[in-house]
Order: C-alpha cells, then sequence, then structure tokens
C-alpha cells in the first residue's frame, strides 16, 4: 500500500460544483452534495447551501471547515447587524463580510464562496468571493472543481431577463454536467430560489437528473447490471 494515502498530514483535494443565477425577480442559487476527502468520500448527501439570513444564502466550496466557519461568523454579524438597524441586512453587506473574512485571514482559508439573496433595495444579486477573499458582482457566478467543465456552457446557455423555471433548469442541468465530467462532484443537487416571496428549496435525487454522453442510468445495486451466472453443478 502507498504509504502516502496513510499520512493525515498529506494535503487532501476537495471538490464541489457550486452555482448563483440571476433571473428576473430573483437568484437560484444550486450546488452538487459530495464532499470528498482526496479519493474517499466523507459525505455523499452534504447541503453546500447555507442560510445566513431570512434572504441571503451562501453557496460553499474548498475546505468544509473553512466554509462552515466563515458562515458562522457571517450570520452572527450579521445577526448583530439586524438588531441594531431594525431592518434586515442587504445582499452586498452580506458578501462584503464574507470578503472580509476571507481576505483577513487568506492565508489560513481554503474556500470560494457565492453569497445569493434579494433584497428590497437593489433585487436580486449574486456575488463570487473566491479564493483570496476578492469581491465580484457578477449576473451568474460559477465555483468549485466542477466549474471548470462549465465556462463554456454558460456562455452558451445563460442569457439576460430569464425566468424563475428557466433559470432552475439551467442550475440543475449546469451542475448535473459537472457532476458528469467531474469526479469530486456528485450525489444529489440541491436549488434555493429567493425573491421577494421568499426562499424555495428543492431537491433533485441523482436518478432524476439528466444523463450525459456515456453515462450509466443509476441502478440500486451492481446485481443489476451484471448478468448472473447459472452455478454449476456440484460433482461428488
Amino acid at each position: 500500500m502507498d504509504k502516502s494515502l496513510l499520512d493525515v498530514e498529506q494535503p487532501h483535494s476537495m471538490g464541489t460544483t457550486i452555482i448563483g443565477v440571476t433571473y428576473n425577480g430573483g437568484v437560484v442559487l444550486g450546488a452538487d452534495s459530495r464532499t470528498s476527502t482526496g479519493m474517499y468520500v466523507a459525505n455523499r448527501a452534504s447541503d453546500k447551501i447555507t442560510q445566513l439570513t431570512d434572504n441571503v444564502y451562501v453557496c460553499r466550496s474548498g475546505s468544509a471547515a473553512d466554509s462552515q466557519v466563515v458562515s458562522d461568523y457571517v450570520r452572527y454579524f450579521l445577526h448583530q447587524h439586524t438588531i441594531q438597524l431594525g431592518q434586515p441586512a442587504t445582499v452586498k453587506v452580506a458578501a462584503s463580510l464574507v470578503r472580509q473574512l476571507s481576505y483577513n485571514n487568506k492565508a489560513m482559508l481554503q474556500t470560494g464562496m457565492i453569497v445569493g439573496g434579494w433584497d428590497k433595495y437593489e433585487g436580486g444579486k449574486i456575488y463570487g468571493v473566491p479564493l483570496g477573499g476578492t469581491l465580484l458582482e457578477q449576473p451568474f457566478a460559477i465555483g468549485g472543481s466542477g466549474s471548470s467543465y462549465l465556462y463554456g456552457f454558460f456562455d452558451q446557455a445563460w442569457r439576460e431577463g430569464m425566468s424563475q423555471e428557466e433559470a432552475e433548469k439551467l442550475v440543475v442541468t449546469a451542475v448535473s454536467l459537472a457532476i458528469a465530467r467531474d469526479g469530486a462532484s456528485g450525489g444529489v443537487v440541491r436549488t434555493v430560489t429567493i425573491n421577494k416571496d421568499g426562499v424555495k428549496r428543492k431537491f433533485y435525487p441523482g436518478d432524476t437528473l439528466p444523463l450525459w454522453h456515456e453515462e450509466m442510468e443509476a441502478v440500486n445495486s451492481l446485481l443489476d447490471i451484471v448478468p448472473a451466472a447459472s452455478p454449476e453443478p456440484m460433482v461428488s
């Protein structure tokens, strides 16, 4: 056995696919559910879309521990902010806090995040906060290891002024494409739609996602696809 596999100090590759898309009236966030540690799948059904406030959510990629602790700090600060001002924080305020924590601790954090939400001042907004703590307002944002396979797809498929149904379909299609191409992305697809009417979560099991190229259909057991050989008679 390769001794490096037993070294707990060895750096591990971490992969995921996260997406944020604006549409005419709000935003749609989406993510896969595979948490990997190198070649080992640590969690096949994790939730990578975390609530910050009632109207703002964040998609997390990179180190799960780093992204979770940043989310916890930002949620705490936004709670204090809401109490002091007497009104919900805007999406830009939430994204700025994520950026500040990411930038000030960039030497220790390995995480990229996408902040999305809706507020009464600017409507639906998407902000990307990649590794290092840059803040980028974008009409759509993609992150994680699966994003490498999606840039060309989004250049062709995304358009301004999409409806909610079109945006949700785009996000699910894009995440399923990344799952097909990226070994570190997988599991199910979760989406969060945020607009003036509130928040709606949706869940798409793996066996309901579109198949790409030479993907095999989901099965419950390998016995379903391996032809069973008839047992040879015992000869005394």
